[in-house]
């Protein structure tokens, strides 16, 4: 199954739904602090997890400022109760797109990969 790293913006609920699921899973909401996106995505990046988060912000530091990445879930228009299922469907469906540093934006009703 997939590493993922939840921003805290993410429902933490959906954590131990994934980790039920088999999945390898953080929630940033658990840490001390937030020590900002550009260090979360870092992070994510140095751990080789995908980087799941409800922040545009994400996509920009990987798009315009270039920042490495393992893979971006962006996720507009879930429901919290929702979040966890998406998030394992986009993992293991998208897996090959995610290893290869997409940006995966999703919504209820369909989802857009950006391949760099």
């Amino acid at each position: 199954m997939a590493s993922i790293l939840l921003d805290s913006c993410v429902w933490g609920g959906a954590l131990p739904v994934l980790l039920e699921l088999g999945h390898d899973v953080d929630w940033s909401g658990s840490w001390e602090q937030d020590p900002g996106d550009a260090a979360i995505l870092g992070h994510a990046h140095s751990s080789h997890k995908i980087l799941v988060t409800l922040d545009k912000d994400f996509g920009e530091l990987a798009i315009l400022k270039g920042m490495p990445h393992h893979g971006i879930i962006r996720l507009t228009g879930f429901r919290a109760a929702q979040m966890a299922e998406a998030i394992h469907h986009i993992a293991v469906n998208y897996q090959d797109d995610l290893a290869n540093a997409a940006i995966i934006t999703a919504d209820p009703e369909r989802i857009r990969i950006r391949i760099p």
